[in-house]
C-alpha cells in the first residue's frame, strides 16, 4: 500500500476578510485561495465578459451562415463534454433557425479530432458549407487544410492546450490558444461553446433576427465541465451552480432526468459531484463501448418518452463499461505483481500494454492505477490497424504529463505519432513496435523529477471541534458548492474513539464513533482493500468529509472515510 502523508491545506488568502460565517468556514475559503466575498455570489451577472480571441469573427460566419441557410456541421469528440459542446451547438443553432448537422468521430475507427478523414466523411454525408469543432480541432492542422481544399469554412471551438501555431481555420475560439487574454482558462469545451452561442445569441438579437434564450441550456454547461474535471474558478463554479439549480429543478433536458430516475437518483437533491459520478460515466460509456451518437442523442431528445429509451442503452453500456474495465484492472495488477517482484519496488512511472485491452476504457484503468499507486500512468490498447497502439496517460499533482509526453515526442520523433490533453490528463497513440522504448524513455524522464512527488499527500482543512459536527456545518459547506477540481470539497482530520463496528458485505466498514460529547456514524467504502483496521485498538485516526444520511425518513449526520490509520 503507498505511503500516505496527511497534511493541512497552507492558507492563500485571509480567513478575516469573511465576515458573518463561522470562523471554521472562513478559514475553508481561504484555503481555496478566495479572493472575496463577492466570489460566494454565484450569479450570472458576474460572469466574464465574452473576450476570447477569434470570437467576432467565428460569430460572423455562423451568422451569416444561418442567413444564407448554408449546411453547418459540428465535429464532436466521444467524451461527456464533447458530447454536451455537440448538444449544446445542435439545439442552440437549430432553434436560431440554422440547418445543422453533426459528426462525431468513432474512437475505433478515425480516433480523436478533425482528421483529415473525418473531413471527407462529413463532406460525403453531409456536403457542408461550414464546419465547426467543439471539444477539438486545436491540434487538426492536417484536418483543417482538408476541409478547406474541400470548400468548406472551418470554426474551431476548443480549450486543450497547445504550444504551437494555431491551424489556418477561419475562426480558432480557446482561451489557451497563444495570444488569447481571457481570464480563465478553465472553460470546458462546453463552457466554450457557451461563450460562442451567448454571443451569437445577443449579436442576433440586436439585429432583430431569431436568437436563442442560451442560459436555458445551462444544464449541459454544467455537465460537460464538471465531467470533465475541469477547474473549478470563479466562471465555472458560477456556469455548474446555474446549470445545476436548473435540473433540480427539472428545467433541464429529458434525456438527463431520465438518466437520474435509471440511476434511481432524486433531481431535487443533485450535488454537482453527482454530474461526474452519476451522469457524467452513463454518457460517456456510449463513446467509451460504442457511438457517442447514442450519448448525443439522449441530450438532444425533446421529452421523456424518446430519452428514456436511449437512457437505459446508456445505463446498459455502462453496465458493460465497468465489467471490462473491472477485468482490465484485475489484470494490470497481476501484471503489476510481476514488476514489483522483480524490482521490490515500483517503477516511476506505470506504462502497460495488453493486445487484449479495450480501448474504450485504457482512460479510467490509468486513472484507477494513478489513485491506488501514486505513479502516472500510461495504459495502451490496440489500434484497428494492427500498426499502432493508443494510449491513455493520468498524472499525479505536480507532473505535467501533456508537456512530457511532448518532450519526449521531441527529443525521439519516431516514438510519438498524435498526441493530445492536459496537465493531469492525456492521449497519445504510438507504433506498437516502438512500445518497449518509449516505455524506457518515458519511464526514465518521470523518475529524473523531485521524488517528493511521488509521496502520496491528503490535504486536509484541519480538526473541526466536536461542537461544530452537526448538520448546521454541512449545511455551510452545501450552500458554498459547487465543491470539485482545485475547488475540493471540504475533509477534517480526527482522532475518534470506536464505539462500535461492523463490515457489510466484508468489504465497507460501518463504525459508530464518539468524539468529546458527540457520537456519530462513518462509513469507509472498499475499507478491506484500502486500510487496516483493528478493533482491538479503540481509536481511529480519520481523514472524512460530511454527509447527510437519511434512513426511515430521518435526517443525521455521518462521515464519510478518505482515509483511516491507527
Amino acid at each position: 500500500m503507498t505511503q500516505i502523508k496527511i497534511q493541512q491545506r497552507p492558507l492563500l488568502t485571509r480567513p478575516e476578510q469573511f465576515q458573518g460565517v463561522p470562523a471554521f468556514i472562513a478559514e475553508i475559503l481561504a484555503r481555496r485561495g478566495v479572493q472575496s466575498e463577492q466570489e460566494l455570489e454565484l450569479k450570472l451577472k458576474h460572469l466574464l465578459a465574452p473576450s476570447l480571441k477569434g470570437l467576432d469573427t467565428a460569430v460572423e460566419l455562423i451568422d451569416q451562415a444561418i442567413d444564407q441557410q448554408q449546411k453547418i456541421v459540428i465535429i464532436g469528440d466521444y467524451d461527456a463534454d464533447g458530447a454536451t459542446s455537440t448538444a449544446l451547438m445542435v439545439l442552440v443553432l437549430q432553434e436560431m433557425g440554422a440547418v445543422v448537422e453533426y459528426l462525431v468521430p468513432d474512437r475505433f475507427k478515425y480516433g480523436y479530432g478533425l482528421t483529415p478523414k473525418i473531413a471527407e466523411l462529413a463532406q460525403q454525408t453531409y456536403q457542408p458549407d461550414l464546419l465547426i469543432t467543439v471539444d477539438n480541432g486545436i491540434s487538426s492542422h492536417a484536418g483543417v487544410e482538408t476541409a478547406q481544399a474541400l470548400g468548406m469554412q472551418v470554426i474551431i471551438t476548443d480549450h486543450h492546450l497547445t504550444t504551437k501555431q494555431t491551424p489556418s481555420a477561419e475562426a480558432v475560439v480557446n482561451p489557451n490558444q497563444l495570444g488569447c487574454e481571457f481570464p480563465s482558462k478553465a472553460l470546458a469545451g462546453v463552457g466554450v461553446a457557451f461563450y460562442v452561442l451567448a454571443k451569437l445569441s445577443s449579436h442576433r438579437g440586436q439585429q432583430g433576427k431569431s436568437s436563442s434564450k442560451v442560459t436555458q441550456y445551462l444544464d449541459l454547461v454544467a455537465l460537460g465541465t464538471y465531467a470533465d474535471v475541469a477547474t473549478l474558478d470563479y466562471n465555472n463554479r458560477i456556469l455548474i451552480d446555474a446549470g445545476l439549480k436548473r435540473i433540480q429543478q427539472h428545467q433541464c433536458r429529458a434525456g438527463i432526468l431520465a438518466l437520474l430516475d435509471i440511476a434511481g437518483r432524486d433531481a431535487a437533491s443533485l450535488r454537482a459531484q453527482d454530474l461526474g459520478f452519476v451522469l457524467g460515466p452513463r454518457i460517456n460509456a456510449a463513446g467509451r463501448m460504442e457511438s457517442m451518437r447514442i450519448g448525443i442523442e439522449c441530450l438532444l431528445a425533446p421529452d421523456m418518452a424518446s430519452a428514456y429509451p436511449i437512457a437505459q442503452q446508456l445505463n446498459q453500456l455502462n453496465i458493460e463499461r465497468r465489467q471490462v474495465e473491472g477485468a482490465m484492472k484485475q489484470q494490470a495488477l497481476s501484471a503489476l505483481q510481476h514488476i514489483q517482484l522483480e524490482t521490490e519496488h515500483l517503477p516511476a512511472a506505470l506504462v502497460m500494454f495488453d493486445e487484449q485491452w479495450h480501448q474504450g476504457v485504457i482512460g479510467i484503468v490509468a486513472g484507477r492505477l494513478k489513485e491506488q499507486f501514486h505513479r502516472p500512468s500510461l495504459v495502451f490498447a490496440p489500434d484497428e490497424d494492427g500498426i499502432h497502439i493508443k494510449g491513455s496517460a493520468r498524472s499525479i499533482e505536480g507532473i505535467h504529463i501533456r508537456d512530457i509526453i511532448e518532450q519526449v515526442a521531441e527529443q525521439y520523433p519516431h516514438l510519438v505519432s498524435h498526441f493530445g490533453g492536459h496537465a493531469a490528463a492525456a492521449g497519445l497513440t504510438l507504433n506498437k513496435a516502438h512500445f518497449e522504448e518509449f516505455r524506457q524513455v518515458f519511464t526514465q524522464y518521470i523518475a529524473e523529477m523531485d521524488q517528493d512527488l511521488f509521496q502520496a499527500t491528503v490535504w486536509t482543512d484541519g480538526v473541526l471541534a466536536d461542537t461544530a459536527l452537526d448538520l448546521a456545518t454541512l449545511n455551510w459547506i452545501e450552500q458554498l458548492g459547487p465543491w470539485g477540481q482545485k475547488f475540493p470539497l471540504p475533509q477534517f482530520e480526527g482522532n475518534f474513539k470506536v464505539i462500535d463496528y461492523r463490515w457489510l458485505k466484508d468489504q465497507h466498514l460501518k463504525l459508530k464513533l464518539a468524539l468529546g460529547q458527540q457520537v456519530v456514524d462513518a462509513i469507509a467504502f472498499n475499507a478491506a482493500d484500502r486500510f487496516e483496521f483493528n478493533p482491538m485498538l479503540g481509536y481511529v485516526d480519520l481523514v472524512y468529509t460530511l454527509e447527510r444520511n437519511v434512513f426511515n425518513g430521518t435526517t443525521s449526520l455521518q462521515l464519510q472515510v478518505v482515509h483511516l490509520s491507527q
